[in-house]
């Protein structure tokens, strides 16, 4: 009797000898079946039996030579059509094809992929973050990144005595990364290990009421951006256009004027850098100027380097509310110039927002009552997207959590909508997490002194989160839900009380912030490493390399088609999608198909009633769903939330102005609106009924190359 013999050793596609391992032909074959039989039971049964086949086939063949990857997948091929299963086989010729265009595109990007990440992640990082030399060519793989950054930030440990040693925190920060667990914001991806070293993504700068203030402001922006942050700014100093100049007894050319300069500055920085930039621009609701802010965008191209926001007082909503008129007042003097109706001119912003997506509103009484540290100055403006409130010169460093990888049970294949949060895993990462950013403070290389005294002094960080609709989908709760408000503020709750937890800890340690005598935190002696500890950012590319939902959005689509590389456009599904398809039995290519024809899965009648229930996508959220989401969150994070309110293209100025008033109501930092086709060139491009309106892909949902959810039309590139 022969005794099978099992080959030694496998060559890999890059000639790589590593050893044989019957369980991955097993897994392959596993795979196929069950997209074929649709029944786990019947896939194991089959997958064991094939396995041991192909094993019987490879045997006498390769007594004395290693067989290669393809081999192997070849004989497969064939022991599969031999037993009679022609079905299984096709699923498998399928599989490998998929597999052989994936290395083909990543082959034509010109690096190795050693985590095994999707086509558009590993592009992603090629386009931004990997290393190139000065020929510009990749010379780092997507783990050499995680662990340049890594071992970057672990430095700091050296400056404080810990139980742990400067190596194993390396690890550990890693692992979070390599995993997709846990994710730096892109200046830190970008610049950790390296001579720019610049690791903030957030900035405010002052804007003073001079020639000389306003340029050195411009000059200090463009070090910024130069370096991979953005910039928030208050033009609410700058007197208005034709008040007096004192020094030439000429006429003022106002903030818009000047806000015009920054702009063209921005524009010409881009052009030599990795990433788009990205301002806010502040005026007040006072200023006389403020008609001209308002409609700034509309019928335009201006300003296209920033997004807009009118900081609006507690006063002008009482006024709003109570139709009564509203005083505009010159800063420079602190009088009265006019009084406008407040209901007009909420009238103006909402038309405005309507027509363009700006301006969104920042409440800044709201801010204030938050603002930990009031003794250093009021809050006037925020970062780009807004989820960051600073005082001039205060940057902030952030980082999200992926919540889609912390469920129970994940790597046992526990079914979509029967998972469960792993606690004690998000609260071990969420201590990594606020040490991680705290000790970015420290080995961070800022680009103006006045920023490093300002970030020293209050060690403001934002850790946030990302996955949150894929979280949801897990464990079988609609967005669209009045459950899925309750679970944000439960969730947001327990990250901002570990948050705050592992910063008091840091403070045993490290102490606490140097300002924490001027903070709010004085008087009940909570002493704290950090003035803030969390903040939801949009998580734009952030996410793609994690795999993830981006921030706290709801999918932007089920199926659609995504520009990867120049002239090569890919399919992509939602995996948990094709998931419950497959366990369902009703999967199919030609179903993903008719679902890639649509915003959303409510009027494909193929697919269960509760399946669609589950999958629902922005287009399925009403207004007041997304706002309410938006302030669950925000109850529990003390710096604030950037979340866009998805708006039909149908909406009406009435449903902007619900939401701009409610938004106020629900004590929100800040609110943000965006009308689907109310500005071109948005990234996400689905027509009426299905269609797309992009001439390139008639057919299908179609989005940008870089776009992972949310702002589909503003600047939310970070």
């Amino acid at each position: 009797m022969m005794t099978r013999t099992t080959p030694d050793s496998v060559k890999k596609r890059d000639g790589a000898i590593v050893p044989f391992d019957g369980l991955k032909i097993e897994h392959a074959i596993r795979r196929a079946a069950f997209d074929v039989r649709c029944r786990q039971d019947h896939a194991d049964a089959i997958a064991r039996r094939v396995k041991d086949l192909v094993i019987d086939r490879l045997a006498p063949l390769y007594q004395n030579k290693i067989p290669g990857v393809e081999e192997i997948q070849d004989a497969i091929e064939a022991t599969l059509m031999e037993e009679g299963y022609g079905g299984i086989a096709k699923s498998y010729i399928l599989y490998r094809e998929n597999r052989s265009q994936v290395r083909f595109a990543k082959s034509a990007l010109g690096l190795t992929d050693d985590l095994k990440l999707p086509v558009n992640a590993v592009e992603v990082l090629k386009r931004r973050y990997l290393l190139k030399d000065d020929r510009r060519q990749i010379i780092e793989t997507p783990s050499g990144l995680f662990r340049r950054v890594a071992h970057h930030v672990a430095q700091a440990e050296a400056n404080y005595r810990s139980d742990l040693e400067t190596g194993e925190v390396e690890d550990a920060f890693y692992r979070m990364m390599r995993d997709r667990e846990f994710m730096p914001s892109s200046p830190t991806l970008m610049n950790a290990g390296t001579p720019l070293g610049q690791l903030s993504a957030c900035f405010v700068l002052p804007v003073e009421d001079s020639v000389e203030g306003i340029f050195k402001t411009l000059a200090d922006m463009a070090r910024i951006h130069q370096t991979g942050g953005g910039t928030g700014f208050d033009f609410s100093h700058l007197r208005p256009r034709g008040d007096l100049v004192g020094s030439t007894k000429g006429h003022a050319s106002g903030p818009l004027s000047f806000m015009s300069i920054f702009d063209k500055a921005t524009e010409v920085i881009v052009q030599g850098g990795r990433r788009r930039g990205a301002n806010m621009g502040v005026l007040r609701c006072d200023h006389p100027d403020i008609i001209d802010f308002i409609e700034a965008k509309v019928g335009s191209n201006a300003l296209r380097n920033f997004n807009l926001s009118v900081g609006v007082t507690d006063k002008f909503m009482r006024a709003v509310v109570g139709n009564r008129p509203f005083d505009l007042l010159n800063p420079r003097t602190g009088r009265s110039v006019r009084q406008l109706g407040a209901h007009s001119l909420f009238d103006l912003i909402v038309n405005a927002a309507w027509r363009t997506g700006d301006p969104g509103l920042i409440f800044l009484d709201h801010v204030n009552r938050r603002n930990p540290t009031p003794a250093l100055g009021s809050i006037e403006a925020t970062n780009p997207c807004g989820e960051v409130p600073l005082l001039p010169y205060e940057s902030c460093v952030l980082a999200s959590i992926n919540l889609d990888r912390m469920t129970k049970d994940r790597a046992a294949g526990a079914r979509v909508g029967s998972a469960a949060v792993d606690w004690d895993k998000l609260r071990d990462r969420i201590h990594w997490g606020i040490r991680f950013l705290d000790d970015v403070i420290d080995v961070n290389g800022y680009p103006l002194e006045s920023i490093r005294a300002m970030a020293s002094g209050n060690r403001k960080i934002g850790l946030g989160l990302m996955g949150f609709a894929d979280l949801l989908i897990r464990l079988g709760i609609p967005y669209n839900s009045r459950a899925a408000v309750t679970f944000a503020a439960r969730l947001m709750r327990f990250v901002h009380r570990e948050s705050s937890a592992a910063s008091e800890k840091l403070a045993t340690e490290r102490g606490v912030f140097p300002n924490f005598e001027k903070s709010i935190y004085l008087q009940d002696n909570r002493r704290l490493r950090n003035a803030t500890v969390n903040t939801i950012a949009p998580t734009g590319t952030i996410s793609i390399i994690a795999g993830c939902s981006s921030g706290i959005e709801p999918l932007f689509a089920v199926s659609f088609v995504r520009n990867v590389l120049s002239g090569t456009r890919l399919f992509e599904s939602h995996p948990f999608f094709e998931e419950v398809a497959k366990d369902r039995g009703f999967h199919s290519q030609e179903l993903l198909a008719e679902v890639a024809k649509h915003p959303s899965l409510a009027a494909i009648k193929d697919i269960p009633s509760d399946v669609r229930r589950l999958f629902v996508t922005a287009f399925d959220v009403a207004p007041r769903q997304h706002l309410e989401i938006q302030a669950a969150f925000q109850r529990s994070t003390d710096n604030a939330v950037s979340k866009t309110i998805n708006l039909p293209a149908d909406a009406t100025v009435e449903d902007v102005r619900g939401i701009y008033l409610d938004a106020h109501r629900l004590k929100c930092k800040g609110i943000t609106i965006y009308r689907y086709g109310s500005k071109s060139g948005q990234v996400l491009s689905v027509g009426e009924e299905g269609e797309s309106r992009s001439d390139e892909s008639p057919d299908f949902v179609a989005v940008g190359q870089e776009y992972a959810g949310g702002c589909t039309g503003g600047i939310c590139d970070f």
